[in-house]
């Protein structure tokens, strides 16, 4: 910690995040103003005694008027630890009573309005070195942050709360002076360093960055080393392609295991299918129950890739059953998907608890597993490998299919006929349990990375199915989330789209659009997304930096406005903007496109290089430039049948432009015979030979 924020931390001796089971106070018939709020997670709120407000000028100008503290408790509705402290606290009336007198107090959906939540979650890292939520942010009346945290149990909040109110009538100007040394560093950490240098990007320096990268690999286990498992896919995806450029056998080795372990796991859902948010363990074991729309959308697109390499079909089922879980739970019938699955539900008492839904007793199972209970146990560790707590279990493999019916003198077909029996009638068990909610609010970004988990799913299986959602939501975001002026909304909920879009909607939609033009030469897809870039670059670029603001010059201005490029749970905006950038600037042949994502990286190259780990989407996009890059053109009336056959492949360092018909499309244009089919292969438009076999055009790009 920065010793400028270290006053208030030495003042408030306060421990954070621990597991504690203090008893809630009885539920309220209060009301505040979040009642008329169309967020999940802001509904849930409505009735504590806390005068909760939403994030509006009228609760801003409310502080200044009446000269008090703002508290800003940022969450989101699967998030257990905001139930754990809503309950133990925000539906406590001492509590309310404090918050209410002394703070005007605001909730927000951190999901909704990522915008505000990265101001204070800046805040609080700057001050503690982390984050996490929910996010609890003590603020001047004009809305500058002097304290930040967590999950705090309902003693330690009311010790913030005196101290603070206190602090604040006693000495205003401390504070005054504290949050003004904070904002100057919030600031400063916003900076980007241009770099007009332009220097070449080369295989030693990435060699350099992915050497450093392994050393926080946990190769026994998967994932990275610590105590917890994060699932990380876009690190995954951009070491998958690193190990094929470079025939790197131990990272290849290593994505496998990972991809392995995470599907054998209590991560992800052995009856249900679908993965949870991480596990608490090294092993992949005991998940923090809380299934995320992102999570799972990113892990389909990289299983499904991973897949072309290896055939393995144990991927192939994770993508299927995966996908069957977001059509059963998160699907709307216009073609929308919901953002979450919460952690908590209630027990055969009635008790609200993490993974009661998805955790089983040894006794529950011997009653329900009349086929093979032995075999059953031994295949999903009811045993001391397989417990978690309170006599509860989580299913866990750790063993292959094969593996595991060869020491078991049984047929892998005979094993896998009883596993079907077996998830069948647990799964007919657990829907007669009580669900955990659903955040039913549509996220534009998240949906654009399902759209595109859908579209890599059908380039890799060809299953129709999978293009006829993939067009449904594209179709949903046209007609639902874009605006007569070009712009996007971010959240769509109870038939009402709402809240203007930031910039990563505005990334992952593009990206979406091309990747769907890309499996069905539908040219409508690319001119959307190239629409979506004109107006990105027309109200979030900063010609200063040549990076991208996460909001855009017609929002409210904040503390400070924010340009996100660390690559976290989902890539970052501008990591995303500048692959989308370089993509469009090869398919209408635009320089400036060019220009813009070659800046933009040119910017990243320090931090990419230094601290590969957290800029792995840039890492993804560096290789575009490191190693070689094609576009691959295919023009005929069976175009379509040819890129089938070219999609059976992993070819990450390719570009596809097709046609059945004439095109005007720089790298289509007097492309077209009516007689034949070409694939060209090509390097910034200038192509090779046609040819009339895909396959010969392939072998092209292995010499």
């Amino acid at each position: 910690m920065k010793p400028v924020f270290k006053f208030l931390f030495l003042l408030l001796i306060i421990g954070f995040i621990g597991c504690k089971n203090e008893s809630s106070t009885k539920k309220h018939k209060f009301t505040n103003a979040l009642v008329n709020e169309t967020s999940p997670y802001l509904l849930q709120h409505a009735h504590n005694p806390v005068n909760w407000n939403a994030w509006n000028s009228e609760a801003l100008e409310q502080a200044k008027e009446q000269n008090k503290l703002i508290i800003v408790s940022v969450g989101y509705s699967s998030c257990h630890w905001c139930h754990v402290m809503e309950a133990e606290s925000f539906e406590n009336d001492s509590v309310a009573k404090m918050m209410n007198e002394h703070f005007i107090n605001i909730k927000v959906d951190r999901e909704e309005r990522p915008d505000i939540d990265q101001i204070y979650m800046s805040a609080l890292e700057l001050m503690t070195g982390s984050g996490g939520w929910p996010l609890n942010s003590i603020c001047l009346p004009d809305g500058r942050p002097i304290f930040a945290g967590t999950y705090f149990t309902k003693d330690e909040w009311m010790q913030v709360l005196k101290k603070l109110s206190s602090m604040y009538k006693e000495n205003p100007e401390k504070m005054i002076s504290f949050a003004e040394k904070l904002e100057a560093g919030m600031k400063d950490s916003n900076l980007i360093k241009v770099n007009k240098a332009f220097e070449a990007f080369n295989l030693d320096e990435m060699h350099a960055a992915i050497n450093d990268w392994k050393s926080i690999l946990d190769f026994k286990n998967g994932g990275e080393m610590g105590g917890q498992k994060f699932p990380k896919p876009n690190s995954l995806n951009s070491l998958l392609r690193y190990s094929f450029h470079t025939d790197d056998t131990l990272l290849r080795n290593y994505v496998n295991t990972t991809l392995t372990k995470m599907a054998y796991g209590g991560l992800y859902d052995q009856v249900g299918g679908g993965f949870s948010r991480y596990t608490v363990d090294k092993d992949w074991h005991v998940p923090h129950f809380e299934k995320m729309l992102y999570d799972n959308a990113q892990l389909v697109s990289l299983y499904s890739d991973a897949y072309l390499i290896t055939k393995n079909d144990a991927y192939k089922q994770v993508v299927a059953e995966s996908l069957n879980f977001v059509e059963r739970e998160l699907m709307h019938e216009n073609g929308a998907f919901y953002s979450s699955l919460n952690a908590d539900s209630k027990n055969e008492h009635g008790i609200s608890g993490e993974g009661h839904y998805y955790t089983w007793t040894k006794a529950e199972l011997k009653e329900l597993i009349t086929n093979n209970y032995s075999l059953f146990e031994s295949y999903y560790n009811i045993n001391n490998l397989g417990l978690w707590e309170h006599d509860k279990y989580v299913l866990y493999r750790n063993q292959s299919d094969e593996t595991f019916a060869k020491s078991n003198n049984i047929s892998v077909s005979e094993l896998q006929n009883n596993i079907k029996d077996w998830t069948t009638t647990l799964a007919e068990a657990r829907d007669k349990r009580d669900k955990p909610n659903v955040d039913k609010k549509a996220l534009t970004s998240w949906n654009a990375l399902m759209l595109k988990a859908y579209v890599d799913a059908y380039r890799v299986f060809n299953k129709p199915h999978y293009l006829e959602i993939a067009i449904k939501n594209a179709e949903f975001l046209e007609n639902q989330q874009l605006k007569p002026d070009g712009s996007l909304y971010r959240t769509h909920i109870n038939n009402k789209s709402i809240i203007d879009a930031y910039a990563e909607d505005y990334a992952f939609v593009i990206e979406a659009y091309i990747a769907l033009y890309q499996v069905t030469f539908n040219e409508k897809w690319l001119h959307n997304a190239n629409a979506l870039m004109t107006y990105t670059i027309n109200h979030f670029f900063d010609s200063s930096s040549g990076m991208f603001f996460f909001t855009s010059n017609e929002d409210d201005s904040l503390i400070v406005r924010k340009t996100d490029i660390i690559d976290k749970a989902i890539p970052s905006s501008n990591s995303v903007l500048a692959k989308n950038l370089f993509k469009l600037s090869h398919f209408y042949d635009n320089l400036d496109y060019k220009n813009m994502a070659h800046q933009m990286l040119n910017n990243l190259k320090p931090n990419i290089t230094e601290a590969a780990p957290a800029y792995p989407n840039w890492m993804d996009f560096m290789a575009n430039l490191t190693f070689k890059h094609y576009e691959f053109v295919i023009s005929g009336k069976n175009a379509k049948d040819q890129l089938k056959t070219l999609n059976s492949y992993y070819l990450p360092n390719i570009l596809i432009a097709g046609s059945t018909q004439e095109s005007d499309m720089a790298l289509l244009k007097n492309r077209y015979s009516p007689d034949v089919t070409y694939s060209f292969v090509c390097v910034d438009g200038a192509c090779k030979l046609p040819e009339t076999d895909v396959k010969k055009a392939i072998e092209q790009l292995k010499k």
